[in-house]
C-alpha cells in the first residue's frame, strides 16, 4: 500500500480502529499485536518477536503474554467483519474446546478470524523458529499436534441465520474481502459506500 495500512482511512475512520471496534462490540477488550508503540493510542500494543516476518510471531507473542485461555486474531484489512461472527467463534472454540477454530467459507477455510488456545503456543513457536510462516498450516500442525482437527464454523450454515443488524446487509462471503493492494481497497469503498459505516453495529 504504500504506507502503513493500519492507518488507511475506510470510510471515516482508519482500518485499525474499525478491527478494534469489531472486537469491542463483540465485548472483548483488543490488544495491537506486532504494531508500531505509536498504536498504542488506540489500544495496548505487543511487541512483535521478529518485526516483519509475517503474523505468525506476533500470534507468538500475544499468546505468550495473555493469561487467557484463549484469544481470538483479527487482521485490520477486513473491515466488513461483523461482531456476530466473532461471538460464534469464540461459543464455538468454548463449547467444542477445540484448541483452533476458524471460518469455512464456500469450502475454503479461511486463516483469520482465528480462536486459539494457548496450549498450542509451543508448536506454534517451533513451527515460526522453523521458518514456517504460514499461519494455516501452523494452525493445522498445532492442532494435530495434541490430537485434533481444526475446528470450523462453516460460513454457508450461517446464512440466513444472523440479525440484519450485525451483518448490515452485506453478503457473508463479502466479510472476507481483504484489501491488499490500492485497488483492492478502491473497488471496497466504491463497492459498500452506504454500506461499510454500519458494518460495526
Amino acid at each position: 500500500m504504500g504506507l502503513n495500512k493500519a492507518l488507511l482511512d475506510f470510510g471515516g475512520k482508519t482500518l485499525l480502529e474499525r478491527a478494534l471496534e469489531t472486537l469491542r462490540a463483540a465485548g472483548l477488550e483488543p490488544q495491537i499485536v506486532g504494531g508500531a508503540q505509536e498504536l498504542s493510542r488506540f489500544a495496548p500494543v505487543i511487541a512483535d518477536a521478529e518485526p516483519g516476518l509475517g503474523p505468525l510471531g506476533g500470534i507468538c507473542a500475544a499468546l505468550a503474554q495473555s493469561s487467557a485461555p484463549l484469544a481470538i486474531f483479527v487482521p485490520v484489512d477486513l473491515p466488513l467483519l461483523p461482531p456476530l461472527l466473532i461471538r460464534v467463534l469464540l461459543a464455538r472454540a468454548q463449547c467444542t474446546g477445540a484448541a483452533v477454530t476458524l471460518v469455512s467459507n464456500d469450502g475454503f477455510v479461511e486463516s483469520f478470524p482465528a480462536v486459539l488456545d494457548r496450549e498450542i503456543l509451543p508448536t506454534l513457536t517451533t513451527a515460526f523458529n522453523a521458518g514456517n510462516r504460514s499461519c494455516l498450516r501452523a494452525f493445522h500442525a498445532a492442532a494435530e499436534q495434541i490430537g485434533q482437527s481444526v475446528c470450523t464454523v462453516t460460513l454457508e450454515d450461517l446464512r440466513g441465520k444472523l440479525p440484519a443488524g450485525d451483518a448490515s446487509g452485506i453478503e457473508p462471503s463479502c466479510w472476507f474481502a481483504n484489501l491488499n493492494t490500492p485497488e483492492d481497497f478502491s473497488a471496497a469503498l466504491e463497492h459498500f459506500a452506504g454500506q461499510f459505516h454500519n458494518s460495526l453495529r
